[in-house]
């Protein structure tokens, strides 16, 4: 069975499963979701970027990816911003208590800060993106931003993709696929406006749109970047055709902030 039909067959197993919990779960299952996603992607993140000797920098990274969405959940965003300053600072004296010889190397905890900052804090976006009204409309507008897309941006990029986008980080990214990813995201959001955002403004579609899927395949890259970083081809192999959790939610955790900040401070 090749990549392709694997990535199809993946999505309809899973995609019913995604909407009905986004669609009709309580706040609670969906903190839930969220929780389980950050906490895989944090997994991956580890086993990257750590040797499995590492025991100590992977436990830091998963506690606190752990504590990150609940606070975001239960808490409230100067409680976060504790959360995160104090965080610092205790990886910070772990590391500081650990040292046996004189080899320094601060690398440890930098990879720790950033996972932290990197996985759990922008994936949880969606916990604050989807507790407000018409939250789970906007949680669909997020997806239909991202994979309208990502479809349009394969399907452009194979057909007619000829200059390479950054091919030093993605070989297979074109600038003709970045077009078309912009394009189906634009249009995508202004579809899913006018059914379901009727009072929503046709240029805060269109700039959620265009911003939104430039985030999105920034998000991509960077996440390539880390896999190249690491030596790997994907981050995982959770899901079949698509490989891990961060190889599907890259574009994700750049976009959830994007839009949440620009409804908070735009539109509501």
């Amino acid at each position: 069975m090749n990549t392709h039909v694997k990535r199809w067959l993946t999505a309809i197993v899973i995609l019913p499963v995604l909407f009905s919990i986004i669609a009709w779960g309580s706040p609670g299952l969906f903190f839930a979701l969220i929780l389980a996603a950050v906490l895989l992607g944090v997994h991956e993140y580890n086993t990257m970027v750590f040797v499995p000797a590492l025991h100590p920098e992977k436990v830091q990274t998963l506690l606190i990816a752990l504590l990150i969405p609940i606070v975001f959940y239960w808490g409230s965003p100067e409680l976060l911003l504790g959360v995160i300053a104090f965080s610092t600072l205790v990886v910070f004296i772990l590391y500081l208590l650990r040292i046996r010889q004189e080899h320094y190397d601060l690398l440890p905890v930098m990879k720790i800060l950033f996972g932290v900052l990197y996985v759990p804090l922008l994936l949880s976006y969606f916990i604050w993106l989807r507790r407000d009204d018409q939250g789970a409309l906007w949680i669909f507008f997020v997806i239909v931003l991202a994979f309208s897309g990502d479809v349009a941006a394969y399907y452009i990029g194979r057909t007619w993709g000829r200059h390479k986008l950054i091919p030093l980080v993605s070989a297979g990214k074109t600038v003709e696929g970045t077009l078309g990813l912009i394009i189906g995201s634009a249009l995508g959001c202004l579809i899913f406006s006018w059914f379901f955002f009727p009072k929503l403004f046709f240029w805060h579609a269109l700039i959620l749109g265009i911003v939104g899927s430039t985030l999105g395949q920034l998000g991509d890259l960077c996440e390539s970047l880390l896999k190249r970083t690491a030596g790997v081809k994907d981050s995982g192999t959770l899901l079949p055709g698509h490989g891990g959790i961060l190889d599907r939610l890259d574009c994700l955790l750049f976009i959830a902030p994007f839009v949440y900040y620009y409804r908070y401070y735009f539109i509501s």
